[in-house]
């Protein structure tokens, strides 16, 4: 295990450019998840860690070793893709030895550490089949067990469930946190899905447009975002945002007036973003009025789509609630969901 620390890291295709000098701490043993919306360069960032990619600038450490100029084999990393990248004419136990077959290790070494291995992934009896012969999640795990056997200092994980379905996600999902938790190997995950990011991290890390907006615990990104992007990237479904201006009474919206939490009245006369989460509204008849747009009812809870002032907002409300689009209900805004961003979203005010 090592920790792994970028340093100023760029990545230049010509005149364009992808990473702009990305400063991260990853320590011994945590599972960090990158997470960003597509092309904001969390792939690329994990293949220049990998060696896949040249570093246009800045320094990369694996383990206090600067590994810029290193080939991937001599990282020490194993890489777990998208699509799991299997030998078709091999069966299950040859993928999973076959890098260390590459590396001179003999027979009975290989054969021990591919049992090891599969006895950690449930992949026994799998061990004689192909991987034509596999399910998705199998092959999954093929590859994660291809990479295990290796006991490399660093996993990289780049988007590794995106090709599976909902339900096989959730359960994959939790195979790869408990495999985490059982070997404490640092991890870097890369994923364009919040939910999988807040579920599996110790740490998120959040890109757009290849910058870090903010690096945080998940539950500390969703309470505190730094700036109106990851307010609404972290969370689902995501934060509701209105325009308006701080007054001493209130924060006035289009054809509404909200309240504000302690400690805003000093921004009175300030532009600002204000945001609050589905979750934060309760129904009250006391409260401020919107009209349903939608309904849907989810089980546990119920998603109602409403017109808030001249804003589309989504709330979520926890009990079950009989409620019809085209009528006018009151909520109450709770003062601990409420969030406000300068006029521009780049940064939190309170």
């Amino acid at each position: 295990m090592a920790e792994v620390t970028l340093n100023e890291v760029r990545k230049s295709y010509g005149a364009a450019d992808i990473i702009h000098g990305v400063d991260l701490e990853i320590n011994d043993g945590e599972f960090v998840v990158l997470v960003g919306p597509s092309g904001c360069g969390k792939s690329t960032l994990l293949r220049m860690i990998a060696g896949l990619e040249t570093i246009t600038g800045g320094e990369v450490r694996i383990g206090g070793r600067v590994v810029n100029n290193l080939d991937p084999k001599d990282r020490d990393i194993a890489m777990v893709f998208q699509n799991y990248a299997l030998y078709p004419h091999m069966t299950v136990a040859t993928n999973m030895g076959f890098s260390l077959e590459h590396r001179g290790a003999g027979k009975a070494e290989i054969a021990e550490r591919v049992k090891w291995a599969a006895d950690i992934l449930g992949l026994g009896p799998l061990l004689e089949r192909y991987p034509r012969q596999l399910s998705g999640g199998q092959r999954q795990r093929v590859a994660m067990g291809r990479a295990i056997v290796r006991d490399p200092q660093v996993f990289l994980f780049d988007e590794p469930l995106s090709n599976l379905d909902a339900k096989l996600r959730v359960v994959m999902r939790a195979e790869i946190k408990g495999l985490h938790q059982k070997l404490r190997t640092t991890t870097i995950y890369v994923t364009h899905d919040q939910v999988e990011a807040m579920t599996m991290a110790d740490k998120i890390v959040v890109l757009n447009g290849g910058r870090v907006e903010q690096v945080g615990a998940p539950l500390a990104l969703y309470d505190q975002p730094a700036n109106q992007f990851v307010a609404g990237f972290i969370g689902s479904p995501a934060m509701n945002f209105l325009v308006g201006e701080i007054t001493a009474q209130g924060f006035a919206a289009p054809g509404v007036l909200l309240p504000l939490a302690d400690g805003a009245a000093p921004l009175a006369g300030t532009r600002a973003v204000y945001g609050v989460r589905p979750e934060g509204f309760a129904l009250d008849d006391t409260g401020v009025p919107a009209e349903i747009l939608l309904v849907e009812p989810m089980g546990s809870e119920t998603q109602v789509t409403m017109m808030l002032g001249g804003t589309r907002v989504i709330g979520v409300f926890r009990e079950r609630v009989s409620l019809a689009p085209g009528a006018t209900i009151r909520l109450r805004i709770d003062a601990e969901a409420i969030h406000l961003f300068s006029a521009d979203g780049s940064r939190r005010l309170t």
